[in-house]
């Protein structure tokens, strides 16, 4: 059966966290990285090594989980949680490359994949196309994102085209993830996107370059991504949350008699901006939300005479 384990705890809010009263009566706010989750996802050896460079960046808020077949996921210390798909013990621990092998491990999992997923705001899943637990597992494994998750974007990286045959295996687990019914339903909704990462498209632009140069290319788009479509939206919303509690708690001005020198209409309290819905975007690239405020209404002391 499938081997789960978790180094720190996840972000879920306790009991505690619950009663526990925060300064400046925030209490019945959501707070990013606790009540509002960011999941990243990698399964498959190829996805896990790409990873591995995504988690070594120490994004913030982000919790790292490396699922596969292979018992050595246990080790991954880069990683947050590490979940083996396989038995405790035996000859047979790994897939041999077969999808069929992979699927049927996921599914026996699906309890401890269940618990990744489950609560989680927004899911990053990467899978590695062309093995066992590319192409077996991460069908599964995001069908199981959709059913829990508000908003999922997948990634699938591509092998090259001389893999032959692991990139033949590669298109048809892609075809599969269209009847993934949850996934696709996300998608018709605009709540998920799908990107295919392709190992064959970097070398026009690259020439030959090594395998390792592959994994840091590929984990500067995940981490672009998830920057932009998801933490600076993220954060931006909630501070103009933040800022429109700010105003309605604000104290009123005192009165003062008609006839004072000083005596102004109080201004209108200030609206948040309008920020546009937190989605996945169809491909990575910068973006920057300012926030810019004018000072109306000031107070100033009468000239003298």
């Amino acid at each position: 059966m499938a081997t789960y384990e978790s180094e720190r705890p996840t972000s879920e809010r306790t009991a505690a966290n619950a009663s526990e009263t925060i300064e400046a009566g925030w209490e019945n706010h959501l707070r990013l990285g606790q009540d509002v989750r960011l999941v990243f996802a990698a399964v498959g050896g190829g996805a896990i090594r790409v990873g591995h460079e995504v988690a070594r960046r120490h994004i913030r808020h982000l919790e790292t989980v490396a699922i596969n077949c292979d018992p050595r996921v246990a080790g991954f210390e880069e990683y947050d949680q590490r979940i083996y798909l396989g038995p405790d013990s035996g000859a047979d621990r790994d897939t041999g490359g077969s999808p069929v092998v992979g699927g049927v491990l996921a599914r026996a999992a699906e309890p401890a994949l269940q618990r990744v997923f489950r609560g989680a705001t927004f899911v990053v899943v990467v899978g590695s196309l062309g093995g066992g637990a590319g192409s077996g597992a991460f069908p599964h494994v995001l069908d199981i994102a959709s059913r829990n998750a508000e908003v999922v974007s997948a990634f699938v990286i591509k092998p090259f085209r001389c893999e032959g045959e692991r990139r033949a295996l590669a298109d048809r687990a892609i075809g599969r993830l269209q009847l993934l019914e949850s996934f696709v339903e996300k998608r018709e909704r605009g709540c998920a996107t799908l990107q295919t990462l392709d190992n064959e498209s970097l070398i026009p632009a690259f020439g030959r370059v090594a395998f390792r140069e592959i994994g840091l290319h590929w984990a500067h788009v995940l981490e672009e991504h998830i920057e932009s479509s998801f933490l600076a939206p993220a954060e931006a919303l909630l501070g103009a949350s933040r800022l429109a509690e700010l105003t309605r708690r604000a104290p009123p001005a005192p009165e003062m008699p008609a006839d004072s020198p000083l005596a102004i209409v109080p201004p209108a309290p200030i609206a948040a901006p309008e920020l546009p819905p937190i989605m996945p975007v169809a491909r990575s690239g910068a973006s920057e939300v300012e926030l810019t405020f004018e000072v109306v209404n000031e107070v100033r002391p009468p000239a003298p005479p």
